[in-house]
């Protein structure tokens, strides 16, 4: 008699499984427009008689982006705006406010993981036409790699919340994030595709964290998860009657 054993969705993954989905609407269109302009962008560059200049400034873009998203998720995602006169705090205290502590409240809702095109067009299209006010190797080019390297981040953000991928980057920074949605980790760790800027800035994870988070080994997460209590004995049972 054969036996096939099939394997059985939980409600918990069915509703996780629906929750990336979610996400990976929202994230679509962004991931188009963007990447296609970047794409352009970097085929005139390198029809360009500046080709090494317009990779530099691609490349810099890109790198330039870790810094910004570290200050974003710091300083504006993490940041607090009471509400008050003028329609610069009102603005702030209405968009900005509420904008990502939704996200901690909620970490797995697939309508607070990634950002919607409408969102973030106003600013990416400032600094597109900001850009082209210089030579296309230049400015251009390191706002196309600003951009590109912003939908990277995005993806890697989805991912860490939705997917176990085994690779060692992937398996670091999704401790890393994590960790950061932990109830200690909500004022450090603010890198969303390294810790690089959290060591310059003194946001890191705490070294005895770190060894737990990024060892395989069970007696290390001793540091951050406490043992589970141990079953009693039949006597020690009989004396806590």
């Amino acid at each position: 008699m054969v036996t096939t054993l099939m394997k059985t969705e939980t409600a918990a993954q069915s509703r996780l499984r629906r929750e990336a989905a979610k996400a990976r609407r929202r994230l679509y269109p962004g991931t188009a427009f963007y990447t296609t302009y970047c794409l352009v962008l970097l085929v005139l560059g390198l029809r360009s008689s500046q080709k090494l200049l317009a990779l530099a400034s691609f490349g810099s873009g890109a790198a330039a982006w870790t810094l910004l998203e570290y200050a974003v998720h710091r300083y504006v995602l993490h940041g607090r705006f009471p509400a008050g006169r003028g329609p610069v705090r009102w603005f702030a205290h209405k968009y900005f406010d509420p904008l990502h502590w939704e996200h901690h409240a909620r970490p797995w809702d697939g309508e607070h993981i990634n950002g919607r095109i409408r969102d973030t067009l106003p600013f990416a299209a400032l600094l597109m036409a900001a850009g082209f006010l210089a030579p296309l190797p230049t400015a251009p080019m390191f706002a196309a790699g600003l951009l590109q390297a912003y939908i990277a981040e995005e993806w890697v953000h989805h991912s860490v919340h939705f997917y176990h991928f085994r690779n060692r980057y992937f398996r670091y920074i999704r401790r890393h994030h994590l960790y950061h949605h932990s109830p200690k980790g909500s004022a450090v760790g603010y890198g969303l595709t390294s810790g690089f800027w959290d060591v310059i800035w003194r946001t890191r994870i705490p070294a005895a964290d770190r060894r737990a988070l990024y060892s395989d080994r069970r007696a290390a997460l001793r540091h951050v998860r406490p043992p589970a209590p141990r079953p009693l004995s039949a006597s020690a049972e009989v004396r806590e009657a």
